[in-house]
């Protein structure tokens, strides 16, 4: 039944949105015992991966728009169910952004200002990096999660192994790209925290969503060009 495979999209990007800015935006500096960019870049990879254990049967936990773009180009998802898997993500992270909002704003100092963990370049970037560079590493990082994703749910690939790769792969996309522009290769994972701080972080937000759809569709189809089998199971951020 499809409104159940929309349901666990909404419940694993809301875990997604939720646990992975939670991080940045609760743990990552907290007196003396932050958890830093590493932090934050293990914590998003292991939303993927309890996620994908959790939900990967029923809906294939994608929880990224990019993905399931990326997996119909690639030939692993059909067309017909990109739009709904890509509403009920934005809902989910909607969701888990108002939860996060809800708790963080019950701190001493707590301030909307500080980004809320939304992703953005030029002055809002974390290392002021331009539009171009941050367009740049998007689209980049995106299409070798894409790589990653088909690569690990290839009929051939090891089985049972997929969310590992998945997981593994996001947190070092992380912790790559974290300094340029928050890393994003998700636009509802942008979208969730934009709509709280609203002004700059909607002015932005579109970058967060042409660069990794771009990156996921170049991911897709030059994967699914190299391989001769494009079945498997799907899975990803």
């Amino acid at each position: 039944m499809n409104a159940k495979k929309y349901v666990a999209e909404a419940i694993g990007t809301f875990w997604l949105t939720f646990a992975g800015c939670g991080s940045a935006v609760i743990a990552a500096g907290f007196p003396n015992v932050g958890i830093g960019l590493l932090g934050v870049s293990l914590a998003f990879g292991l939303t993927v991966v309890t996620m994908a254990y959790a939900i990967g049967h029923i809906s294939g936990c994608h929880l990224n728009p990019a993905v399931t773009v990326g997996l119909a180009a690639g030939g692993r998802f059909p067309a017909g169910q990109v739009v709904p898997y890509i509403v009920a993500q934005v809902i989910g992270a909607i969701a888990g952004a108002a939860v996060l909002y809800a708790i963080a704003r019950g701190a001493p100092g707590f301030d909307l200002a500080g980004g809320f963990a939304s992703n953005g370049y030029g002055d809002h970037s974390p290392g002021k990096y331009n539009l171009v560079s941050g367009f740049l590493m998007e689209v980049v990082m995106t299409m070798v999660f894409l790589f990653i994703i088909m690569g690990s749910t290839h009929g051939k690939a090891p089985a049972g192994f997929a969310p590992l790769a998945i997981g593994l792969g996001l947190a070092l996309i992380h912790l790559v790209s974290i300094p340029v522009t928050n890393t994003s290769v998700n636009p509802a994972r942008s979208t969730g925290p934009a709509l709280f701080v609203g002004d700059w972080a909607i002015g932005q937000l579109w970058l967060f969503w042409v660069a990794p759809l771009i990156g996921g569709i170049l991911g897709g189809v030059i994967y699914r060009w190299l391989s001769s089998e494009p079945e498997g199971i799907v899975s990803g951020n």
